[in-house]
């Protein structure tokens, strides 16, 4: 019967602790180009390069020298990405980005689309 409670007893106290382990936080944007980011629109880029769209503009930008951003328009916050590819994947895109930050850049794990 205590073989049964410590066994009990453990599975409580791992259970619980991977259960309460934190998770890597979220942030939620634009997938965008450093210089329109900069600027916190792709509007005059867009009249510059001919774009139709924010991808075709965030993609022409990086073409010249840019990189592919994380864009906050509500706190006008630029965050750098450190997986290029990724980011392209969604480029113009709103996106909620998992992983962590050191400083403005995010080492990213996963990116989906918002819905």
């Amino acid at each position: 019967m205590k073989t049964l409670t410590l066994v009990f007893s453990a599975s409580l106290l791992f259970g619980s602790a991977s259960w309460a382990a934190p998770q890597d936080p979220s942030f939620k944007g634009e997938i965008m180009d450093s210089q329109c980011a900069q600027m916190g629109s792709h509007e005059a880029m867009m009249k510059q390069e001919g774009a139709k769209t924010p991808k075709e503009c965030s993609d022409a930008c990086v073409k010249s020298g840019g990189k592919y951003v994380l864009y906050e328009a509500g706190t006008h916050t630029v965050y750098q990405l450190d997986d290029q590819d990724k980011a392209k994947e969604f480029s113009g895109q709103k996106v909620t980005v998992m992983g962590s930050k050191t400083g403005k850049t995010i080492h990213v794990r996963d990116m989906k689309p918002q819905s």
